[in-house]
């Protein structure tokens, strides 16, 4: 693949390895336990891969319909298209596919397996917030996503914490999980439910820790690409101002896609803010402002 003028992060790259090995450890262990017990794991492990294939190769087009967006030609969105053939020259990677989606919840987000099957969609509501200057500073941020490969890494670690229910419904359903006869055996539905329940929790926490730590990726590559930072923060600044303003209804109804958005659409804070943290898919406005700031005292300097 050609190399891009995006910043590497060896960082991103080392907890992508490492979270997917930790996951697939933790799924083979999942799938021991299960036969142990007495489920037929290989019948639902054919079901759940199958969905992993469809969901890794259709994952574009699936948040696409989702979200409600709908591919744009230049003719349409003229100034969106001028920005991302922009940014694809001067970092050297291969264009996305343009989308718009018809939502004021101002967001933005990238998807797709590789470079070349990359769709890069924003929002109606991110459009008319957002100078040009901002717009572009979002843009390169989501496509350092498609570019890091963490969009990919992310569609898979993000599904994978599904298939434990998935599993685990299919296997208390069918009855795989019986106690085939014996009364006084151990609880079979409850052990498979305890299992269940760790996996995921195990799955969700890895996943999150990992988001977390690529939007700070993405931010430090956008801003190093076009070299204003201060663009890309009054951004972060004003879409998370105006989420506020947005009725609760509609966040809800984007909230499903966090992982993946230039901003969280809800996230909650009655839990404190350490356990709020361990949860959330983005790090702290605070944090994602403060590295924007140093990374603008560093080029100020020439470094």
């Amino acid at each position: 693949m050609t190399q891009t003028r995006y910043a590497p992060d060896r960082g991103l790259t080392v907890r992508m390895v490492v979270t997917m090995f930790l996951l697939g450890l933790l799924y083979v262990a999942f799938v021991g336990a299960l036969i142990a017990v007495g489920v037929r794991a290989i019948v639902v492990l054919v079901l759940a891969g199958g969905l992993l294939l469809v969901q890794y190769f259709l994952s574009d087009r699936i948040a696409l319909f989702a979200m409600h967006g709908r591919e744009v030609s230049p003719q349409e969105a003229p100034e969106l298209h001028g920005v991302i053939d922009r940014l694809s020259a001067i970092s050297n990677t291969p264009k996305p596919r343009v989308a718009i989606a018809d939502s004021d919840v101002p967001n933005a987000f990238a998807t797709g397996r590789d470079q070349k099957h990359a769709v890069v969609c924003v929002t109606t509501g991110l459009l008319r917030r957002l100078d040009p200057l901002e717009l572009e500073g979002v843009i390169a941020h989501e496509m350092s996503h498609v570019a890091h490969r963490d969009v990919a890494v992310m569609t898979i670690a993000s599904f994978l914490g599904v298939v434990a229910g998935l599993m685990t419904r299919f296997a208390l359903y069918s009855g795989l999980g019986r106690d085939r006869g014996n009364n006084n055996g151990p609880p079979i539905g409850l052990i498979i439910m305890l299992v269940s329940l760790i996996v995921y929790a195990i799955s969700f926490l890895l996943t999150r820790a990992l988001s977390r730590y690529r939007e700070l990726s993405a931010d430090r590559a956008g801003a190093l690409l076009t070299q204003r930072p201060s663009a890309l923060a009054s951004a972060l600044v004003k879409v998370t101002g105006d989420m506020a303003r947005i009725p609760t209804r509609d966040l809800r109804e984007a909230q499903p896609f966090n992982a993946f958005f230039f901003a969280p659409a809800l996230s909650g804070r009655g839990a404190g803010a350490s356990l709020a943290t361990l949860f959330a898919t983005h790090p702290p406005l605070e944090r994602r402002l403060d590295q924007l700031s140093r990374i603008s005292a560093q080029l100020g300097r020439g470094a």
